[in-house]
C-alpha cells in the first residue's frame, strides 16, 4: 500500500510541472524497480526427532520406510506415503492392502526379523510399545523413532506424531487439514457428552475375563479427550487394565458400557464379547436396560489407534454411541 501511494504522488507532481512549461520533448522517468522477493528458506534435509526412547536424526523424505505401529501405518496411508515393510501377521482389516507381496514382511509385532530388515537397508523404522525391547538393535540398522501414543496426553502426543510425519515428508498442509477435521469432531462429542452427563465404564474382554480402563489409560481418550464422565475415576492404569468382576459392573451401574473384544482382534475368538458381557448380572445395569452397551471396533481400539484414520474412527464410534 505504501509503494502505491508514493508512486501516485510522484505522477501528480510531474503533471503540474508539465503544464507550467512550454511543450518540449521529455525523457520518460525510469520505472521504479520492484525489489526481488526474498528467497524462500531451503527445506531442511535432516530432522532431529526427540521421542520416548531417545533422540534420532532422520533425513527428510525417506524412501524406504519400515513400520511396526499400525496407527502410524494408517497415518502414512491417509497421506499417500508409500512404505517398504510392515509386520503383516496382525494387520487389521482396514489395512489389509499391506498384506500384498509388494510389501516386505518384517516379522511380528513382538519379534522383528532383524536379518530381513537389515537386508532392506531402510531409511527409517517406526516402532511403538510392543517393540521397546528391540529399539537398540533396530537403531543399529537404521534411524528408529518411537511413535506410540502417550495415553496420558493422547491428543498432544497424537498431534506431535502426525506433525513429525508432515515435516519429514513435506505433508504439513495435509496433516493440518486432517487434524482440523478431527478437532471439530471432538468438539461435537464434547458438546454431546456435556449435554447428558451420563457415566461410562470402559472394558476389555479377553478369555472370558473382563478388565476395566479409566482416565489416563490406553482407552482413556473416551474420558480425557471426549469428556465422557467415568463411572469410576480411580481405576488402575495398566496395559491390561484392572481385573474386575461382573458384580463390579453392577455396583458401578454405568449409563454407557464400552466394550473392546480382544479375542476378535487377535483371531482367538471362542466366545464373543457380547456372550461374555450380556449375562444376567450385567442386564441389571442402566447401560443394558437402555440399550447403551457399545461394542467398539477392536481393529482401531486394540490393534492400532493413534493414526489419522483410526483416531477419527474411534471418535466417530463414541459419537454414534452417545445418545
Amino acid at each position: 500500500m505504501l509503494i502505491i501511494v508514493l508512486v501516485a504522488a510522484a505522477c501528480g507532481s510531474t503533471a503540474s510541472n508539465e503544464t507550467a512549461k512550454a511543450p518540449a520533448a521529455t525523457t520518460p522517468a525510469p520505472a521504479a524497480s520492484t525489489p526481488a522477493p526474498a528467497a524462500a528458506p531451503a527445506a531442511p534435509t535432516e530432522l532431529t526427532i526427540k521421542h520416548q526412547l531417545g533422540e534420532t536424526k532422520v533425513k527428510t523424505n525417506p524412501k524406504k520406510v519400515v513400520v511396526f505401529d499400525y496407527g502410524m501405518l494408517d497415518t502414512l496411508d491417509k497421506l499417500g506415503i508409500e512404505v517398504t515393510g510392515v509386520a503383516q501377521s496382525s494387520l487389521p482389516p482396514y489395512l489389509a492392502k499391506y498384506k500384498d507381496a509388494k510389501y516386505k514382511n518384517i516379522g511380528t509385532l513382538q519379534e522383528p526379523d532383524f536379518e530381513k530388515i537389515n537386508a532392506m537397508s531402510p531409511d527409517l523404522i517406526l516402532i511403538s510399545g510392543r517393540q521397546n525391547a528391540s529399539y537398540a538393535e533396530l537403531s543399529k540398522i537404521a534411524p528408529t523413532v518411537f511413535v506410540g501414543v502417550d495415553a496420558k496426553r493422547y491428543m498432544d502426543s497424537f498431534t506431535e506424531n502426525s506433525k513429525i510425519i508432515g515435516k519429514l515428508f513435506g505433508k504439513e498442509a495435509a496433516v493440518d487439514a486432517e487434524l482440523a477435521k478431527i478437532n471439530e469432531s471432538i468438539k461435537k462429542v464434547n458438546a454431546k457428552a456435556a449435554g447428558d452427563n451420563k457415566k461410562a465404564l470402559i472394558t476389555l474382554v479377553s478369555g472370558g475375563k473382563v478388565t476395566a480402563y479409566g482416565p489416563g489409560s490406553r482407552f482413556g481418550i473416551i474420558h480425557d479427550v471426549l469428556n465422557v464422565v467415568p463411572a469410576e475415576k480411580n481405576i488402575e492404569v495398566s496395559t491390561h487394565g484392572q481385573s474386575i468382576s461382573f458384580e463390579y459392573i453392577v455396583e458401578k451401574n454405568p449409563d454407557y458400557l464400552f466394550v473392546v473384544d480382544r479375542e476378535t482382534a487377535v483371531g482367538e475368538s471362542k466366545t464373543t464379547a457380547k456372550q461374555v458381557i450380556e449375562n444376567e448380572l450385567v442386564k441389571k445395569t442402566n447401560a443394558f436396560k437402555n440399550g447403551n452397551i457399545i461394542y467398539l471396533d477392536p481393529n482401531y481400539w486394540y490393534l492400532s489407534g493413534g493414526g489419522l484414520i483410526s483416531t477419527a474412527a474411534m471418535i466417530d464410534e463414541v459419537d454414534k454411541g452417545l445418545k
